[in-house]
């Protein structure tokens, strides 16, 4: 069985900062493309930013400049490193992974953590 954790959002003023962390763990073979999404209620979940297995990124454009994603492949790890922080960026933020668990996986299998939030004070 697979989970992703996710941690490290919280209250923070504007312009501040914040790390969050995305963990994987349970059997696990092999990981792909790992990627931060966030969500407003009453919103579609929209990608923040994304990573695969050899440190290939991509951002949004409303945060390229201030959020950096960054990976641990020996701890199964994410990190997204958000700067300058708006009122906007306000939101839930989840983890997904794409994971074989197992090495006779045939594919890939998407997984999603449970969220954490963010929220930015004016």
């Amino acid at each position: 069985q697979v989970q992703l954790v996710e941690s490290g959002g919280g209250l923070v003023q504007a312009g501040g900062s914040l790390r969050l962390s995305c963990a994987a763990s349970g059997t696990i073979f092999s990981i792909n493309e790992m990627s931060w999404y966030r969500q407003d209620p009453g919103k579609h979940r929209a990608l923040v930013a994304k990573i695969d297995n050899i440190g290939n990124t991509g951002y949004a454009d409303s945060v390229k400049d201030r959020f950096s994603i960054s990976r641990d492949n020996a701890k199964n790890t994410i990190y997204l490193r958000l700067n300058s922080l708006k009122p906007e960026d306000a939101a839930f933020y989840y983890c997904k992974a794409w994971i074989k668990p197992t090495s006779s996986s045939i594919r890939y299998t998407e997984y999603w953590g449970q969220g954490t939030q963010v929220t930015v004070s004016s």
